[in-house]
């Protein structure tokens, strides 16, 4: 792995420092002050999402520090953080694995038309930038992804080197510190496990049934798929016939006992 260092020799002592400081971390709260302190003024951010595991099959966790009213791990609305993290992926391929600046305005759809106060969705809606980079462990083959968001744009740099230089202090700090209580056994089942054991269900209808379950409505969905919400709601009725059902409410609780029951 290259390793990126600052032109300045004063930003090299910083770099240092921080670097230090992460090598202490030992737990969660611990580094997110380190986060929110110091390190703010070479990658200033309101929120940062980690995603890990394999992202191809969907199978991922997840982690959110900061220090904004809902933005939490496991707070209502991260239902479908592991969707938003897999559009953050794809653009980090895109740009060849290294750090890439998105307006995070293009993921707004993913965030339904309903927010409640003190929701992660809430808090999302307010950022305006994300700054994305990851890392790949090629002994396990899995992936880290790190995203930085803001509600003001960040600069591309010093930020995007900073990321680089950080990056491993930040990946080791998260491997190294103790586990949040629901870390510990939550892990997102990928969609393909699911289309096996759901009643038949086609990969595309497997994906809506996904949807539907987080509540979004036929032309969210359509809008998130790229497809008519006329289209979604044939789909609908194919799922209604497989699931033999005659409500979402129904088909959503037949989809959660077919997966139960696994």
């Amino acid at each position: 792995m290259k390793t990126y260092m600052p032109s300045q020799d004063g930003d090299a002592a910083r770099y240092l420092h921080l670097i230090g400081q992460a090598e202490a971390l030992e737990r969660h709260i611990d580094l997110l002050q380190w986060l929110q302190g110091e390190v703010q003024d070479y990658l200033p951010h309101d929120i940062l999402l980690t995603g890990w595991g394999d992202f191809r099959e969907g199978t991922l966790r997840h982690d959110i520090l900061s220090n904004l009213p809902g933005a939490r791990s496991y707070s209502a609305g991260t239902d479908s953080l592991h969707f938003l993290l897999g559009k953050f992926h794809d653009h980090w391929l895109a740009a060849g694995r290294r750090p890439c600046r998105v307006d995070f305005h293009e993921f707004d759809y993913l965030l339904g038309s309903a927010s409640l106060p003190g929701s992660f969705t809430a808090a999302m809606r307010d950022m305006r930038s994300a700054l994305i980079h990851g890392l790949c462990d090629e002994r396990s083959g899995q992936e880290c992804l790190y995203v930085l968001l803001d509600s003001e744009e960040i600069p591309v740099e010093p930020a995007s080197t900073a990321l680089r230089v950080l990056m491993p202090s930040i990946d080791a700090a998260l491997r190294q510190i103790t586990l949040l209580p629901q870390q510990r056994s939550a892990v997102s089942r990928p969609v393909r496990n699911l289309q096996e054991d759901a009643c038949g269900l086609s990969e595309r209808e497997t994906q809506i049934m996904a949807w539907v379950a987080m509540g979004k409505t036929n032309s969210e969905i359509g809008t998130i798929l790229n497809i008519s919400g006329f289209t979604v709601k044939n789909h609908m009725q194919r799922i209604f016939q497989k699931l033999n059902v005659f409500s979402r409410a129904q088909a959503v609780s037949k989809m959660k006992q077919v997966s139960l029951d696994g």
